[in-house]
């Protein structure tokens, strides 16, 4: 049976993209791999709409993040972090880790906080050496308005402001300048339709001119200073993941072709169409400030979640994420994000309601699939 492969990472991978990687081995200190890095170097600034360097980390998204952190403050230093799910939890623990003074925002998982609140907590805290937001919550597939929460923060503060854009970056509208964020991380594993192993950091004027002066960072590998210095020459401090980058040098001319405007409408559309899909089947949605990266939705009453995962997986060939902490069995995970289009949301929904028969759940026959069409038809 065929394998599809609907979680918010590791997405599909394009063919093209993986015969790139294919490709024999180059070395990383000779003028083709060079001329590679330099190519993708351009076309990330693209893809995060700046002019600033975004440098490529051979690690995860996680390590893109511990980078921003331990390059980037000292210990004492005050950072605010939001915890609306297990990545805004995961800035918490970067923050307390390397500089012992955490102030963390816990709001209720599937929500998104308000720029009103953040200004608030700038308010409480005016000494805030910087502010860490998550734009995509992967675990709960809720949004955030990021360019209303940089606008606050700019408005009260001059913290800067670090951005998880794991997986938001390629699915949402995402300005880096124009927004005025200091960080922000993707993975390669997300929209950019690559294989795990690759952080993407954007990293703004300011926060570069911080990196360069913090003379005791508690890093090696990890180095955002490292990472800028090899920057500027097209190259990387330590061997890099060769054919990732190979990869990912063909990704980004996908996404370019595309065009980023589109490459945004058309994961609004395919959110938008998952959404009604699962609703028109009877099941409710989880965040109410949906992503349109991930879609979470609640598992329907009496339906055990591993019957119901082994069925989609086993029978009908679809693999999609399960909930985190306190929500593992209740809620299931749809991805939308990277190298998808409308028929795979038509497969999406019509192997759910495969499933959802299979396991005699009541609904009508074909009103997921029907609410999916007439979506991308604008019935």
């Amino acid at each position: 049976m065929k394998k599809r492969l609907f979680t918010p990472g590791p997405t599909p991978v394009p063919e093209n993209v993986m015969l790139r990687m294919a490709a024999p081995i180059i070395h990383h200190r000779n003028p083709e791999f060079m001329e590679i890095l330099e190519r993708v170097h351009e076309d990330l600034k693209y893809l995060f709409r700046t002019t600033q360097p975004v440098v490529v980390m051979t690690c995860s998204g996680t390590g893109g993040m511990d980078a921003a952190i331990s390059s980037l403050f000292r210990q004492g230093d005050k950072v605010i972090t939001v915890n609306g799910g297990k990545f805004g939890e995961r800035w918490g623990e970067l923050a307390r880790l390397y500089t012992g003074n955490c102030v963390e925002e816990k709001i209720e998982w599937g929500t998104a906080i308000s720029p009103e609140r953040i200004g608030e907590l700038l308010d409480e805290h005016p000494d805030a050496a910087g502010v860490c937001i998550t734009h995509s919550e992967t675990s709960t597939g809720t949004a955030s308005d990021v360019q209303a929460l940089c606008a606050a923060i700019h408005e009260k503060s001059d913290a800067l402001i670090l951005v998880d854009g794991i997986t938001a970056i390629g699915a949402h509208e995402f300005h880096f300048d124009d927004w005025g964020a200091d960080i922000c991380i993707t993975g390669s594993q997300k929209g950019l339709m690559m294989p795990p192993g690759l952080a993407l950091v954007a990293i703004s004027e300011r926060a570069q001119d911080i990196i360069h002066n913090h003379k005791h960072q508690p890093n090696y590998y990890l180095s955002l200073r490292k990472a800028l210095k090899s920057h500027a020459g097209n190259d990387t401090p330590f061997t890099p993941a060769v054919s990732l980058i190979i990869g990912l040098d063909e990704a980004l001319r996908m996404l370019r072709d595309e065009g980023i405007e589109t490459v945004w409408q058309r994961h609004k559309a395919l959110a938008g169409a998952c959404r009604v899909g699962c609703q028109a089947l009877g099941m409710e949605l989880f965040s109410d400030s949906p992503s349109y990266a991930v879609t979470a939705v609640w598992l329907p009453e009496g339906v055990d979640w591993k019957q119901f995962n082994t069925t989609l997986k086993v029978k009908n060939g679809i693999t999609v994420a399960a909930g985190q902490d306190e929500y593992k069995g209740r809620i299931f995970r749809i991805s939308h994000l990277g190298y998808y289009d409308e028929l795979d949301m038509l497969t999406m929904i019509g192997g759910l309601e495969h499933t959802l028969r299979m396991m005699e759940m009541p609904f009508e026959v074909g009103a997921g699939v029907s609410a999916v069409q007439q979506a991308f038809l604008g019935a």
